[in-house]
């Protein structure tokens, strides 16, 4: 029913004074406001496309930039730097606003003569922006949608803001006023300006630098305390009882009535999150049964160190060159499941034991389902095999993910969707579609249930098992959402993109609590301390940046690789960090002697804390042979897997 027909039934009913008429009244008074909502809408985007303003001469604008450009350069050194943040930004805006008014060629002479002027990691954005010469060009750039729809962020100290503000208001020049007041947010603080070194440190992300707005809030970055193992340890306890029943005759030794394995009481973490503050799936039996193996595997584990380095044991995938997209390995390193560009997944076993598929329909009826080891029985040990195979996306797999009991495997396709496999009966449970262009990455939570994943369409998404929907949609992102990973108290979810920016999402409010600039390049890996405190992040930049999760600072650039970082890794003890790239390279990393370096003061409220820096925290390199890194893994020992895909074309 639209407005007139509403009217009409309006004029008959108010005859009657009929009930209905209040209900319609509404239903009238809310098509009124739709219409101008839609209006409104339609101005806006009409605003968006006419952002820019023309000034009438196109002399102007390159008169107006070579003047500020000179005051930058002649200002004392204490405030040169963090001027010389806006030349990259005004510079933008007014080749963008040049071409929309049709000053092409004065456009295309502006960025010629200032464009390679500008930082380095700005180079890749400008050669996008030279490619848009007409108004046409302009709509549905991703680059020119961002930088006219986004004030571009300049953190800036309040000396260095007056002295600017004190030479536009004497030049008088309408181009510059117009396009700083519309184009550019200034976020002030209070201190002295920062140096180079600190200002490339966080420049380089689309949008420029993060508001100190944006990572105030409250971060729980702590890990839960540990459930009481005690009581899991029962069956192992009743497990050793049973042996000295075997000998009746043989005295009875005097047994500690708790395992010293789990005796240790364990200290609840004043930063951790509350227990209930994300809804926990119940541990099953078999789940308590997997924590005491664990348990008791990590307490053979080899701490490591400078003077205890890890064993280094590498799975190097043949005859596949440019087909493999991505690898993981199991918890508990058991298995390898690797993704292919022709749509197809493929589980490996790692160990001895190989991979069985249930017993058929008529031979599970015959199954005792009240014997303990009711899941073993229900397995046929005549199918098993080395490998399985897992067909069904309709494009190359871009990312998969097993389940932390290893039961399941996500993966996620150029296809748009993302499947759920059982790794019992291996075949696809469930296909679930909502991201409507390619999804890059997948991952389960630690602990299980709950999984995510990030796409093409600039969103992350929170997902359950058992829903066909997303539970949360994270937005934000300028750009494609590269990587994703799960914090280890699952309360919170990082990704990586290729608008150079490292976001952590709050799983129960779906807002972003850290924004953190730094990279120059699409981030593509991602990897959380074993304390929870720290985010490791790598990508195009051959950087390895490490980030304080309590107050989204930078604390670390670690430097070495050639090329693409693709994957990282903290040790079990959480002592080292490694990581892996494309130059065929791992390197490992003294993250104990980071943080002890990295100071309390450092990281404390103030806008420019010191950026440790270089090669110092480089333990060792281990190359291989024409190979570049897919994925790293420590083992519950800590003995380090990697997965490497040799590439034919490299060898020399």
């Amino acid at each position: 029913m639209d407005k007139s027909q509403l009217s009409a039934v309006l004029q008959v009913l108010k005859k009657y004074n009929l009930k209905e008429t209040e209900e319609l009244l509404k239903k009238e008074a809310q098509l009124t406001d739709n219409e101008s909502q839609n209006s409104q809408q339609g101005s806006d985007v009409s605003s968006v496309l006419t952002g820019y303003k023309s000034d009438g001469d196109p002399e102007a604008y390159e008169l107006s930039y070579t003047e500020l450009k000179r005051f930058v350069e002649s200002s004392l050194d204490i405030y040169k730097h963090e001027l010389g943040t806006i030349l990259f930004p005004v510079l933008v805006h007014m080749y963008l606003e040049m071409v929309y008014n049709g000053h092409t060629q004065k456009a295309i002479s502006l960025m010629k003569k200032f464009g390679p002027e500008q930082e380095s990691y700005y180079q890749e954005d400008l050669k996008k922006l030279a490619m848009v010469t007409k108004r046409e060009h302009m709509n549905g750039n991703e680059l020119t949608e961002t930088f006219k729809s986004n004030q571009f962020i300049i953190r800036i100290s309040r000396d260095t803001l007056s002295l600017l503000k004190r030479h536009l208001n004497d030049k008088k020049a309408a181009v510059m006023l117009n396009i700083i007041q519309e184009h550019l947010y200034f976020d002030m603080y209070e201190g002295v300006a920062r140096n180079k070194g600190q200002i490339d440190a966080t420049s380089g992300a689309i949008g420029g630098e993060a508001k100190r707005q944006d990572n105030k809030s409250k971060v729980f970055y702590g890990i839960p305390k540990a459930p009481d193992l005690v009581t899991l340890a029962g069956p192992v306890e009743d497990e050793e009882e049973g042996q000295d029943q075997d000998n009746p005759d043989k005295p009875k030794k005097k047994k500690s009535k708790k395992d010293p394995l789990f005796s240790k009481k364990t200290k609840s973490d004043p930063n951790a999150p509350p227990a209930d503050r994300i809804p926990v799936p119940e541990w099953k039996d078999n789940d308590k049964l997997e924590k005491i193996k664990a348990l008791r595997e990590a307490s053979k584990r080899v701490i490591l160190g400078p003077e205890s380095m890890p064993s280094c044991c590498c799975y190097t995938l043949l005859n596949a060159n440019f087909t493999v997209c991505c690898a993981e390995i199991t918890e508990d390193s058991s298995m390898l499941a690797v993704g292919f560009n022709d749509s197809i997944v493929k589980v490996w076993t790692l160990v001895p034991q190989k991979l069985r598929s249930m017993k058929s329909a008529e031979q599970l009826e015959e199954v005792n389902i009240e014997a303990e080891d009711v899941l073993v029985r229900m397995m046929d040990d005549r199918s098993g095999e080395t490998s399985r195979t897992l067909c069904g996306h309709g494009g190359p797999v871009y990312s998969v993910s097993f389940s932390p009991d290893r039961s399941l495997l996500l993966s996620c396709s150029e296809d748009t969707t993302i499947r759920l496999w059982s790794l019992q009966i291996w075949t696809c449970l469930v296909v679930y579609k909502g991201h409507m262009f390619p999804v890059w990455d997948v991952k389960f939570s630690p602990m299980g249930y709950y999984f995510a994943s990030a796409g093409y369409d600039r969103t992350a998404r929170l997902w359950a098992t058992d829903h066909y929907q997303p539970l949360r949609i994270f937005a934000g992102h300028f750009s494609d959402v590269d990587c994703i990973q799960f914090h280890p108290n699952s309360n919170y979810l990082a990704t990586g993109s290729s608008d150079r920016r490292v976001c952590l999402y709050d799983c129960t409010t779906g807002h972003h609590v850290r924004l953190m600039t730094g990279h120059k390049s699409p981030v593509h890996a991602l990897a959380f301390s074993v304390c929870g405190r720290y985010l490791a992040s790598a990508g195009t930049d051959c950087k390895v940046l490490v980030w304080d999760l309590s107050h989204g600072h930078l604390v670390a650039e670690l430097t070495g690789h050639e090329k693409t970082v693709h994957c990282l890794s903290f040790s079990r003890c959480g002592n080292l960090l490694v990581s892996g790239g494309l130059d065929c390279t791992l390197k490992l990393w003294d993250f104990t002697k980071l943080v002890e370096e990295t100071t309390s003061d450092d990281v404390n409220v103030s806008h420019n804390p010191d950026v440790k820096s270089g090669e110092d925290y480089l333990l060792r390199s281990f190359a291989t042979k024409s190979s570049p890194l897919v994925s790293v893994h420590f083992t519950r020992r800590n003995l380090l897997i990697a997965v490497a895909l040799f590439d034919g074309t490299n060898t020399s």
